[in-house]
């Protein structure tokens, strides 16, 4: 049953109220618009969703692809949140993942939502699907809000040094110069041990990095906080739309020093060559799923701010071959190829190869699928990786190296990416 009411309280009350009410459900998606104005296909402002049921899990080796679309397919009218881990690419091609997973979280996680909270993108109204959306509402009016959670101390480590990752740079220029590759993304994860209370530390969280595609995803007692600024695949009827981010920026508290820079980003010749091999890419992917000649470049080198960094993003979509090959349409493009580099393929060997740890569930992809057959999916960076079991935390930072990376500035870059996290998990 669905039922509409009427928004009488400012939003940040009401997506706390929504957050404190969800936390004690086995699963749930909490996924965040924050009032973001340039996300043009957005269709909500948030989405809450909740369960006590067993979610549908697999890890990559298990048929995870085959075995989930059964199980989407069975459950053709539903909802469906959850995501698909970077590792799933070995079920795509004849890869492999050697590198040790640290947080061991399933490559595949989603539910169908026994609840599901719709806030409009206008915010003034909200629609609830349960059996009894009157009871809901009222729970959730009368929800008391949980406080912000900051860690008291955590010691974040890296798994590299930065002698090490430098190093590594050096061994992808030798790749590139022989010719393996043009581009690829290399990543390094930080990790520590400490508890959070997940319900606190995502309001911290989205307070300190608000993004269009910011996320809390718990699966019983797995946890997703999410403040990702990039769209990975959204299908609207038969329209794909991808979004990939290459090239980023500081942002400057001074007004005319904002500007400058991010000026200084749009006429970057290196962050220009970086985002077009990338567009390049997912234009191919695209096609694979598209109808003969729909793919096309809406947008190239569109600068948008989010409250750290610029960061130069393209729009390429494409009409689909058939409405109904949805699934087929993610396989083809997965993993995000700004999350890779060209050509894919080899890059995803290097990145295996030269990465000190598996990224799991990092950089893969989180989102929904809806009743009517469209979805949305993120690209999971600016994430933190969070078990209760073992109260361990792992998030990763990257970016794209070319031939003409400065590997100091590289490195600054990760640490950039970062910046959001470390706040968040109480390192200045």
């Amino acid at each position: 049953m669905k039922k509409t009411f009427k928004i009488e309280l400012e939003l940040s009350e009401l997506k706390h109220k929504l957050l404190s009410w969800a936390s004690p459900f086995k699963n749930l998606a909490h996924y965040d618009n924050n009032s973001y104005s340039e996300n043009q296909y957005s269709r909500f402002e948030t989405l809450t969703a909740v369960s006590n049921a067993n979610s549908f899990k697999k890890n990559a080796g298990e048929k995870a692809w085959h075995t989930f679309e059964t199980f989407k397919n069975q459950h053709p009218e539903s909802w469906l949140f959850g995501y698909f881990g970077y590792d799933l690419k070995n079920e795509l091609e004849e890869l492999s993942s050697d590198n040790q997973d640290f947080h061991n979280s399933p490559s595949l996680s989603f539910f169908i939502p026994e609840i599901l909270v719709v806030v409009a993108t206008d915010a003034k109204s909200v629609e609830i699907y349960a059996s009894n959306p009157e009871n809901v509402w009222s729970e959730i009016l009368n929800t008391v809000i949980l406080d912000e959670f900051c860690p008291d101390y955590i010691d974040i480590r890296t798994r590299i040094s930065k002698a090490e990752y430098i190093a590594v740079l050096e061994k992808i220029r030798a790749h590139i110069v022989a010719g393996d590759i043009y581009e690829i993304n290399f990543c390094q994860e930080f990790y520590g041990f400490t508890k959070l209370e997940a319900a606190g530390f995502f309001m911290r969280l989205n307070r300190l990095s608000p993004a269009p595609f910011s996320a809390w995803f718990k699966n019983e007692t797995e946890h997703i906080f999410c403040a990702s600024p990039e769209r990975f695949l959204y299908k609207d009827a038969d329209k794909l739309v991808s979004q990939p981010i290459k090239g980023t920026i500081r942002r400057a508290s001074n007004e005319l020093e904002d500007q400058r820079l991010k000026e200084q980003l749009f006429q970057s010749e290196k962050d220009r060559a970086e985002n077009v091999m990338i567009v390049d890419l997912v234009r191919n992917d695209l096609s694979r799923t598209a109808k003969t000649g729909t793919v096309e470049v809406e947008e190239l080198f569109g600068i948008y701010g989010f409250k750290q960094v610029w960061q130069m993003i393209s729009t390429i979509s494409a009409k689909l071959k058939n409405e109904s090959d949805a699934l087929k349409a993610i396989k083809a493009a997965f993993p995000p190829g700004s999350m890779t580099g060209a050509p894919k393929i080899r890059s995803m060997e290097l990145i295996d190869s030269l990465e000190s740890s598996a990224r799991g569930t990092f950089s893969g992809t989180l989102g929904y699928f809806s009743p009517d057959g469209n979805f949305d999916f993120n690209v999971l960076i600016r994430s933190i990786f969070y078990s209760e079991q073992g109260n361990n935390i792992s998030f990763q930072t990257g970016g794209a190296i070319v031939y003409d990376s400065d590997p100091e500035k590289e490195y600054e870059e990760c640490m950039l990416k970062a910046k959001a996290m470390l706040l968040a998990l109480g390192k200045d």
